[in-house]
């Protein structure tokens, strides 16, 4: 009788993966293939991309995943081609159509509406969404016919430019705030022209400070030699990059490690003009030890720890 091949034993491997992912696949269904790829115990993704978009979806393992929240909350960069002339059910190219208009839109008339979807706008979200109502995505209700209404939100557009425009095809590179749908930036681009349109592909180039170049497919990670995968990796205060560095001794580095309070304005230490969230760091060997609080007169409140930092 052939015996059972030994249970694989998953690593415990922490940092970040740029994974630059392509279309046709869903994030979940991304994150399990790296997962597999790496023989990570723990993994996360730090927002969702549709399946037909592509580009940067960054991608936690172990102690990353105490950070993903602070890339969900982050702007996002996109490129985004958008279909005039043609609207479907879904927004993008995943619908069926619906109407279909002529084109007669100069890039002159683009122009002159963009400014406002500029600043701070209102969207309603789509049904085809992943939003929930009474524990039920949006796009359950919208397969099976059903419509709900719902509230506008508020997003902000930092920034939005043409790229290219040959028609009826506009390329838009959009900078935008966290729960920004650009379907619906697109559709109601197209409803102000006149002409309807839909979003024909979706590119995202960057998450906060993090952008496409290092970013890797899963076709890449997969062609590397096993135990060369980890190197793929970008280390875990890459999600943290935005918030300003304190680096401490050892005797505060380990009371820091323990969850105390730390009163730094009486230490000789190098400390950021203005409170807020920071990125902690152990003098002696430069590792992260987590995110905390710089209080007022300099007190440090631990946030959320690095499990490890201490062995």
């Amino acid at each position: 009788m052939a015996q059972p091949s030994p249970k694989k034993i998953r690593l415990p491997i922490h940092g970040v993966l740029l994974l630059d992912k392509s279309a046709g696949h869903s994030s979940n269904d991304v994150l399990i293939k790296a997962k597999r790829l790496l023989n990570a115990q723990k993994a996360g993704h730090t927002g969702t991309l549709d399946p037909f978009a592509t580009g940067l979806l960054p991608l936690c393992f172990g102690e990353a995943t105490k950070f993903a929240q602070d890339l969900l909350d982050a702007d996002k960069t996109y490129e985004a081609v958008v279909h005039l002339g043609i609207v479907t059910s879904t927004g993008d190219t995943e619908g069926p159509v619906l109407h279909e208009r002529e084109v007669g839109v100069t890039r002159e008339q683009i122009e002159a509406v963009l400014p406002q979807f500029r600043g701070e706008i209102e969207q309603i979200p789509p049904m085809h969404s992943a939003l929930k109502r009474d524990g039920k995505p949006l796009y359950e209700y919208a397969r099976a016919g059903i419509t709900l209404e719902r509230e506008a939100r508020r997003v902000s557009i930092h920034a939005l430019d043409i790229v290219d425009y040959r028609a009826p095809f506009l390329t838009l590179s959009v900078t935008c705030s966290k729960g920004t749908y650009i379907r619906v930036l697109g559709e109601d681009i197209g409803e102000a022209l006149g002409c309807g349109a839909h979003l024909q592909a979706l590119r995202r180039t960057a998450v906060g400070k993090l952008s496409l170049d290092r970013a890797v497919t899963l076709d890449v990670l997969g062609s590397m030699p096993e135990t060369e995968r980890v190197n793929a990796l970008a280390p875990v205060d890459a999600l943290l990059s935005s918030f300003p560095a304190v680096t401490l001794p050892e005797e505060l580095a380990r009371r820091f490690l323990h969850g105390q309070r730390l009163a730094l304005g009486k230490e000789n230490l190098a400390l950021p003009e203005t409170a807020g969230r920071v990125r902690v760091y152990r003098a002696a060997d430069d590792v992260l030890l987590g995110t905390a609080q710089l209080m007022e007169y300099g007190v440090l409140a631990p946030e959320r720890l690095i499990a490890t930092a201490g062995s």
